[in-house]
């Protein structure tokens, strides 16, 4: 007789641990990306403030990568092992079974079937998300240390490679974000909030309703084949050494490209000084009359002929290609972004670069006054290209 009480151990303390690790670094991950990514919200700008300014947001967000990062070395390991060593079941492949059962659960919920399938240890929508994670790991990866290290990433690869990396590694992160709060927290913490991660169990109905064929298997009480002594000897002879090898290059790996270069996290120290913040006398009226600037202050004062080197130094690690505000084309700081018109031309007051840069802000890439000035004679003349 089934004991309805009874409780089946779904993960060792090992497997909650990495886990609740895995949730840690995913999450800081996430947050001090996209406030990267979407710098000029205003919510991106609180954050980045109140932890500290871009620079700290930068170091947090390379400590959480690098612990994702070895977090998925161990997995790896791990994973051998189980799979070469111990001779487990690879549970999280998916396998034809999970189509079948992915269309049973569709006709079950739009009530073609009565009862839904039984799933296993992992079902369809577990083996997928956890593909996913693992195309993101790498991808994250990959494209993680190409940005970390774009002198070495354009020593080995044409120069596209590296805005191509920051795109692929901001839109990965914006869809693994939405994966979480969509697939996973809907199926784990809303449809039915589930403790097994944490506290290490499922109860008989939770068995029954989640994995139904798996405990099927344990109430027939199926024994787990044992490996013999000296088979696990000698598959253990071989699985130590290389895992030994592996780790130590990934971890050397890591130490590698962490500390290469420095021109990805290196800005000037900041300086804190009383300077006097320049207010004009009288306002100036609008619109006002200018003298006709000569050729040689056209081409001086001109896009080409240093703005837009002033703006790529100064706003192009988070105004890029893609999304919103783009300083990399004229016609892309002329079209605006996602919060109005940067610039105006003739119209310094009515522009939003002037406003948002103004002294006194801290924005991150913040104009001096001697360049803040020359934006804003720029502007005036008519923000010629």
């Amino acid at each position: 007789m089934t004991d309805h009480n009874k409780k089946y151990e779904r993960f060792n303390v090992a497997r909650r641990l990495e886990h609740i690790l895995l949730i840690l670094s995913f999450s800081t991950l996430a947050v001090t990306g996209l406030i990267q990514k979407y710098a000029l919200n205003s919510v991106s700008i609180a954050l980045i403030s109140f932890l500290g300014g871009i620079e700290i947001v930068r170091i947090i967000h390379r400590i959480a990568a690098i612990t994702f990062f070895l977090e998925g070395v161990y997995h790896f390991i791990l994973l051998a092992y189980l799979l070469y060593v111990k001779r487990k079941e690879a549970t999280m492949i998916p396998g034809i079974k999970d189509g079948f059962d992915a269309i049973h659960e569709l006709l079950h919920n739009i009530g073609l079937r009565k009862e839904g399938p039984k799933m296993p240890r992992y079902n369809y929508a577990e083996k997928m998300e956890y593909l996913a994670m693992i195309w993101g790991y790498f991808l994250m990866g990959l494209t993680g240390f190409m940005l970390w290290n774009p002198i070495l990433t354009t020593r080995l690869f044409p120069g596209e490679f590296v805005p191509a990396a920051k795109v692929a590694h901001g839109l990965e992160a914006v869809l693994a974000v939405l994966a979480i709060l969509l697939w996973h927290f809907y199926h784990v913490h809303i449809k039915k909030w589930n403790w097994s991660m944490f506290k290490g169990f499922l109860t008989h109905h939770e068995m029954v309703e989640e994995h139904g064929a798996e405990l099927e298997k344990i109430e027939m009480g199926e024994p787990e084949p044992e490996i013999d002594p000296v088979v696990y000897k000698k598959r253990m002879k071989l699985f130590t050494p290389v895992s030994i090898v592996f780790s130590v290059f990934m971890v050397g790996l890591v130490i590698f490209l962490a500390n290469y270069e420095e021109t990805a996290i290196t800005t000037v120290p900041r300086v804190y000084a009383e300077v006097d913040v320049f207010v004009p006398r009288t306002p100036t009226p609008f619109p006002t009359q200018i003298p006709s600037p000569t050729p040689d202050m056209m081409v001086a004062n001109s896009w080409d002929g240093g703005i837009d080197y002033l703006f790529e130094q100064k706003c192009g690690l988070c105004h890029g290609e893609s999304g919103g505000l783009s300083v990399k084309t004229y016609s892309g700081i002329i079209q605006g972004g996602d919060s109005g018109m940067a610039v105006i031309p003739g119209r310094p007051d009515e522009s939003l670069i002037m406003q948002i840069q103004a002294p006194g802000n801290e924005h991150p890439g913040q104009f001096s006054d001697e360049e803040l000035e020359r934006v804003r004679i720029w502007i005036v003349n008519g923000a010629r290209k």
